[in-house]
């Protein structure tokens, strides 16, 4: 209560000036008592216009004083008498700032704060307390708050505070409108996010697309490549012309030259007719690759020669065919990696890197984490006819979930957990996969165990016996090799003979 009166005590010239002006008021009759409605209007709509601000506090005196203080200052004022009220008006409300003490009643600053954060993630939230501790000042950080200010303060202090509390508020709004004519200018409809990350990328995007460079997009599975590699086509001078999307790692290789490159008549059984490559219909378009490491080295020679010279051989014939594509690439692995490795071309790797987009996993941008899943959770209850939400608490857990598949597992959860929801809330339980129950001891090993053990044990004595070459070793168990590398992969077992 000290506190409170010092601070009321520092604050009390502007209730004073306040009092003193309303006394004089009254002193030259009624028509005087209130302005004239039109510069009533006005003045309302300027403090408007500077921010609108709510005041929660317990304590009369020290709402009376911050509203005469700040009022005085030209902005619209609200209060609320405790935190429930507050709460309420808070969330309801589109206030710029909220100025809300730490200890109140049932309900304190902190709840009111995570309540507002949430409803209302623009509205700034400056935290007031006689109690300032370091741990209370981190939590409310952590929560969104924008400063936390001591009590007793003075008039300055608090202005100061106010003022770059409203200027970061206007700064952020913004952002958000620029962000969504972003998204309809270069239809980024489908790439969500608010992180440094995800901006980075999208100011790449619109910098890159109308150039005709060849694009390499790296990141882990379910990063989103191919919808940045759409992004770009869709803002290039290209995109009225095809995108042509190859898997690299769906399609064997043979059949992966005949599908690009197109064939001629009799050019292998069952060739009994002459076909287009997908080369030749992505002319004048874009071409993507997704899982380009995939490719063997062979494969990756006719490639080169393809983006370098701008022409293909259809398998079968010997006349070229000149084409006009625009190359973009995505991976999972580390092809620098790859070439040290002799497993990827190193030519190939240059002609590829020359605009790299390196797409972080969902587990380094957790910011975008709620964006992403309200997202999701707004398409499938759009595509299913549904009005689910997530209940209390889970969008927090769902924060700290390490989305090994990333944004395309968040999406995968999402549907499943609409689509399966009993009632109108879902439930952690309901969206986060169960752990896998321990297998029992007696458990019968399938043919699939079997043939992995006995395929990791012949990969391991090839190993041994030809010093880890990979060539050496593809050659002894007949496999290519990509397919060599593959089956290491899948087995867990790297060159030098370890399992990992």
């Amino acid at each position: 209560m000290n506190d409170e009166r010092e601070t009321g005590g520092r604050l009390g010239t502007a209730l004073a000036r306040g009092a003193a002006r309303v006394a004089g008021t009254a002193e030259q009759g009624v028509t005087m008592v209130a302005l004239n409605r039109n510069e009533e209007s006005l003045r309302m709509e300027a403090a408007s216009e500077k921010g609108r601000i709510l005041i929660i506090d317990d304590q009369r005196n020290m709402r009376a004083t911050l509203a005469m203080l700040l009022r005085g200052n030209g902005y619209e004022v609200e209060a609320a008498a405790n935190g429930r009220e507050g709460q309420e008006l808070g969330v309801a409300g589109a206030f710029d700032l909220v100025l809300t003490d730490l200890r109140m009643g049932e309900l304190d600053g902190i709840d009111v704060l995570r309540a507002i954060k949430q409803a209302q993630p623009l509205t700034e939230v400056i935290v007031m307390t006689a109690y300032g501790t370091i741990e209370s000042a981190v939590e409310a950080m952590k929560l969104g708050a924008f400063d936390y200010i001591q009590k007793p303060f003075s008039e300055q202090e608090l202005l100061v505070r106010t003022n770059k509390a409203i200027e970061t508020r206007r700064l952020h709004g913004q952002v958000q409108l620029f962000a969504r004519e972003f998204k309809e200018r270069y239809h980024f409809e489908n790439i969500v996010g608010r992180s440094q990350a995800i901006r980075d990328v999208l100011t790449r995007v619109v910098k890159i697309a109308p150039t005709d460079a060849t694009v390499l997009i790296t990141g882990e599975s379910g990063t989103g490549k191919e919808l940045v590699a759409r992004a770009i086509h869709a803002n290039s001078k290209r995109v009225d012309r095809p995108f042509v999307t190859v898997n690299c790692a769906a399609i064997t290789e043979t059949l992966l030259e005949s599908e690009l490159f197109g064939h001629a008549v009799g050019a292998f059984t069952g060739a009994s007719q002459a076909r287009r490559g997908l080369f030749e219909e992505a002319d004048g378009g874009t071409f993507f690759f997704d899982e380009i490491a995939e490719t063997s080295m062979a494969f990756q020679a006719k490639l080169l020669r393809a983006i370098q010279d701008g022409e293909v051989r259809r398998v079968g014939e010997n006349k070229t065919i000149k084409i006009d594509v625009r190359i973009m690439a995505a991976t999972n692995v580390d092809l620098t990696e790859a070439v040290k490795e002799r497993r990827f071309r190193e030519d190939i790797y240059y002609r590829l890197n020359v605009a790299r987009f390196d797409l972080p996993p969902l587990r380094d941008r957790r910011e975008d984490i709620p964006l992403l899943l309200n997202f999701f959770l707004d398409k499938y209850n759009r595509k299913m006819a549904r009005r689910v939400r997530f209940g209390e608490g889970v969008m927090d857990q769902l924060v700290q979930y390490n989305f090994a598949g990333n944004v395309r597992e968040a999406e995968n959860m999402v549907e499943q957990a609409v689509a399966l929801a009993t009632g109108d809330v879902i439930s952690i339980d309901d969206i986060l996969p169960q752990a896998p129950a321990q297998r029992p001891a007696a458990t019968r090993r399938t043919l699939a165990h079997i043939v992995d053990e006995a395929e990791r044990e012949a990969v391991l004595e090839a190993l041994r016996v030809h010093d880890g070459s990979r060539e050496k070793v593809a050659e002894a168990l007949d496999i290519s090799p990509t397919t060599l590398w593959r089956k290491m992969t899948r087995l867990g077992v790297t060159f030098d003979g370890r399992q990992s």
